[in-house]
């Protein structure tokens, strides 16, 4: 029996699982940029499309410049293949097209290839390369590209049904478990056009009333029926939706399907687990399936630090004289240190040393911390200033020149405070997987200032744990568009 675990199927999870009972949705950040709809879209898609549409567009880009360069210059100089392999290299891979609207497939083709001409404008003009070319070539390509590429889409629009019937009768497919994971499967195999497979129904023991679960697709038989099923229908996919606590039933129904020469996949029960940057991995050898881990791993892990401190730098720069006339009028006001030196937790759970300026006349960093509230007696007349505006937080710049903190991230607590809420919600730990933030998503989306409830707290903890499941560059910068924009009417903190 040949077993293959294919990534895909878990790319839709977190867009068909419900909250908890009990807890209030919360406004994902993937949401800010429509991220919902593109993760949603690859789903379902027979691997001929995959393959068309990764090279359509850059094709298209390359063998069109080609063709211009030698209609006008009889020839394809050196200067236009370095051309091509530059442009090929930022649109590879295309994405997908065939399950938008015309609309949106008009506006992400446009958009896209807007970007990468723009950028290769900004470079050619800087280090004048822009000479080594044919102005009557790069125009006509600038503006046939776009037009080329939404006729070639629209084709495989038209030509997709026939592409189908080429690749032979529709693969037979059937969904062991009646469940809810097992129904979104189902569903999302349902709206795609272009999977090639034919659902037949489901295999379970559970009658469709004691499974709970409405479905347009029959139930088959009971697991003992499967591998007799698939023989005699000749089934060639079968996705075990079943939940992880069946170990020996799975066991056994692969045992029954040596007979047999379908593929069997895997789909994790996972709707019900609160997922971090899932993704599939090996480990020695062996396929797993992470289920909470760091957004900053590798590639996303060098940008992070390296934004983080090229920000840090420059703001530091910039924000010097002012830092030290604070300090100044921090000493001036009231006894005591300019800087307030905490403990907090930082990345990994590490205890870190956190700097803010002072704005109590008082500096704790004990077992108890009390948080401050609204006329807190401890906070000093300059103190409320600088924490309604948050300028006591500058020169937590320096902790991210020096590594310990990122510019966006969860924000941190301090270390009594930590030791409380981690016993009483779950997940609250999972937040110090990446460096703590001078500002984060919770705080933009008004979880500022005293948690004095612990629906408070939870509500700061989804928040954060929602930035981690989504994290991008673009939403780091919007994050901080935003906290400016708050620095001057935010009226949470005291």
């Amino acid at each position: 029996m040949h077993q293959t675990f294919p990534p895909p199927l878990t790319d839709g999870d977190q867009a068909g699982r419900a909250p908890p009972p009990g807890v209030e949705p919360v406004p994902t950040a993937a949401g800010w940029l429509d991220a919902r709809e593109s993760r949603t879209a690859g789903l379902g898609r027979s691997h001929l499309f995959r393959v068309i549409e990764a090279g359509l567009d850059p094709l298209i880009s390359v063998l069109l410049l080609w063709a211009l360069a030698f209609y006008v210059e009889q020839s394809v100089p050196a200067a236009y293949l370095i051309l091509s392999v530059v442009v090929f290299s930022l649109i590879f891979p295309g994405s997908s097209q065939l399950r938008v609207s015309l609309r949106r497939m008009l506006f992400n083709v446009v958009f896209q290839w807007l970007w990468v001409a723009a950028l290769l404008l900004l470079v050619g003009l800087t280090t004048g390369y822009i000479d080594s070319f044919s102005l009557p070539v790069l125009w006509a390509w600038f503006w046939l590209t776009p037009a080329t590429q939404l006729g070639a889409h629209l084709a495989l629009r038209a030509g997709a049904p026939r592409l189908l019937q080429w690749q032979g009768a529709p693969r037979r497919a059937v969904i062991v478990g009646m469940n809810p994971q097992g129904a979104t499967l189902a569903q999302h195999i349902a709206g795609s056009a272009y999977s090639g497979l034919e659902l037949m129904g489901f295999i379970d023991d559970r009658s469709p009333e004691r499974s709970g679960v409405k479905a347009a697709l029959p139930l088959l038989g009971k697991l003992e029926d499967l591998p007799a099923y698939v023989k005699k229908n000749k089934v060639q996919f079968i996705y075990l939706s079943l939940p992880m606590a069946s170990r020996p039933r799975i066991l056994a129904l692969l045992d029954g399907l040596k007979d047999t020469t379908a593929s069997v996949y895997f789909v994790p029960d996972m709707f019900v687990t609160d997922l971090i940057q899932s993704r599939s991995d090996s480990v020695c050898g062996v396929t797993v399936i992470s289920v909470c881990d760091t957004p900053f791993r590798g590639y996303n892990g060098f940008l992070k630090r390296a934004s983080d401190w090229l920000l840090s730098l420059l703001i530091l720069l910039m924000i010097a004289p002012l830092m030290l006339l604070i300090a100044l009028l921090v000493k001036l006001e009231s006894p005591g240190p300019a800087i307030f030196r905490q403990r907090r937790y930082g990345l990994d759970g590490e205890q870190i040393v956190v700097y803010k300026f002072r704005s109590m006349a008082v500096a704790e960093d004990g077992a108890h911390i009390a948080q401050a509230r609204k006329n807190d007696a401890r906070v000093t007349r300059l103190g409320a200033f600088l924490r309604r505006t948050s300028l006591d937080e500058l020169p937590q710049f320096i902790n991210v020149l020096q590594g310990r903190m990122s510019i966006v991230g969860p924000r941190p607590h301090a270390v009594a405070h930590n030791e409380l809420y981690r016993t009483l919600i779950k997940g609250y730990m999972v937040r110090h997987k990446v460096r703590p933030g001078i500002t984060g998503w919770a705080q933009v989306n008004g979880q500022r200032g005293e948690t004095d409830t612990l629906d408070k707290m939870q509500a700061r903890i989804d928040y954060d744990l929602d930035y981690l499941r989504n994290w991008s560059l673009p939403l780091d910068l919007y994050i901080i568009a935003r906290t400016i924009r708050l620095v001057f009417r935010d009226h949470a903190a005291y």
